[in-house]
């Protein structure tokens, strides 16, 4: 009921107003059924946009640092994406990747679209990152359509770093999907999962026009941050009066 309030009656009017989104191949989604929508990552803002432009609710696989946070702000950011159908994603792999991964198998065992960002992080400079395995064993093991989604211009609506967004068009471009059908039992199998993630990429990449970056996209903001850290920074000089 929040979900559908805040889409129809609060975020949806006003997002529609400012921001004129527009949407192609929206019926390449199921009328009803499970699927999985796979889309690439340039901003905060996707979370919101790709939502509202698909008919049926969507629950989106979200970094677990928006669930975590402390403080009013940390509780409030908190409860908002829980209460619009976000799930915390834990990243750092191993267990707790695949406790995430199994939160987002119980929401297609209920019919319902569920929403990944291989990527696994925004990206840190609008080119198109190497995907994490973890979503093509998800996509083997639930048998379900993979929908991939190119969201086009939402990271000049809000940069890495920037709170207010700047006001211009944002698009989503929903492409046909995708059957790996051919790899039926093999969820297990390392190499498939690397196939299948890479044939997923390449199909964003096709539908986005971003540039491919064969590399992590966790990894080039660490090496980054640590370069920021690294430079000194320049003194302060003041002119004399």
């Amino acid at each position: 009921m929040f979900y559908w309030f805040m889409k129809r009656i609060i975020i949806g009017p006003v997002v529609n107003m400012l921001f004129r989104p527009w949407a192609k191949g929206l019926d390449n989604i199921p009328e009803k059924g499970p699927a999985i929508l796979v889309s690439n990552h340039l901003s905060f803002s996707d979370s919101i946009f790709l939502p509202l432009a698909v008919p049926r609710p969507v629950a989106f696989l979200a970094k677990s640092e928006y669930f975590n946070g402390k403080g009013l702000k940390g509780k409030l950011t908190a409860a908002f994406f829980r209460m619009t159908n976000q799930l915390p994603m834990d990243r750092s792999g191993g267990a707790a990747s695949a406790s995430s991964l199994s939160a987002g198998a119980d929401i297609l065992a209920g019919g319902s679209l569920l929403g990944i960002y291989p990527e696994g992080t925004r990206s840190p400079d609008g080119r198109l990152y190497r995907g994490k395995t973890g979503v093509a064993k998800l996509v083997l093991t639930a048998g379900v359509p993979v929908i991939p989604v190119a969201m086009i211009g939402t990271d000049k609506v809000q940069p890495i770093g920037r709170r207010i967004p700047n006001i211009r068009r944002v698009g989503v471009i929903v492409g046909e999907p995708l059957d790996f059908s051919r790899y039926e039992g093999l969820a297990e199998d390392r190499f498939i999962q690397r196939s299948v993630t890479d044939e997923i990429m390449y199909e964003l990449m096709r539908l986005s026009g971003q540039e491919y970056v064969d590399m992590y996209a966790a990894t080039v903001k660490e090496k980054l941050a640590a370069r920021k850290a690294k430079t000194p920074k320049r003194p302060v000089v003041r002119k004399k009066k």
